[in-house]
């Protein structure tokens, strides 16, 4: 009983850590952009009317979704006990928080439509925990699982940073 004990512990303190870079990663790229300084930093612009520029379905809507998927996972993982509207809640103050960011550091655009497509990805990686999480039919072994797979990509995500600040990829970054 000890050791499962221990063993939960472990499992737990992985899942923190690894929720912890995923945050570092989510503010470095969202609110940092990368370290890039774009053309349209310095400029202010509002957009309360969602999806009035563009496409539902365009590679910034569906990246601004993805982005999003894994805190919708870990935050199934971690706050087990929340409900649905107190997970929904956290993923929409999150995502304004960060729009509300851009918008005063002069980083970006408060867009309401990045709101919902930000909350949307939330709500996905959620879904995806409880169907991995349902079967497994085991809590922690559906953890252990997310945690190799969140694992395996935070590695993934570090090394494609390193080559990239390195300069070793076909794509260009300072």
């Amino acid at each position: 009983m000890k050791e499962q004990s221990k063993a939960n512990n472990v499992t737990n303190s992985l899942t923190i850590v690894l929720f912890i870079i995923y945050l570092i990663a989510i503010c470095w790229i969202l609110l940092f952009k990368l370290g890039v300084r774009f053309s349209y930093m310095g400029k202010r612009s509002v957009n309360l009317i969602p999806f009035s520029e563009q496409s539902i379905l365009n590679s910034e809507n569906i990246l601004n979704a993805v982005i999003f998927v894994p805190l919708g996972v870990y935050t199934g993982i971690l706050f087990r006990r929340w409900t649905f509207g107190k997970n929904l809640c956290f993923f929409f103050l999150l995502s304004s928080t960060v729009e509300g960011l851009q918008y005063i550091f002069r980083i970006g655009a408060f867009d309401v439509t990045d709101i919902i497509t930000n909350t949307l990805g939330g709500i996905t990686g959620l879904i995806i925990f409880t169907t991995i999480d349902k079967a497994f039919n085991d809590g922690v072994k559906a953890q252990k699982f997310i945690n190799i797979i969140a694992a395996t990509g935070t590695i993934l995500m570090i090394l494609l940073l390193v080559l990239l600040k390195m300069n070793m990829l076909p794509v260009r970054y300072q």
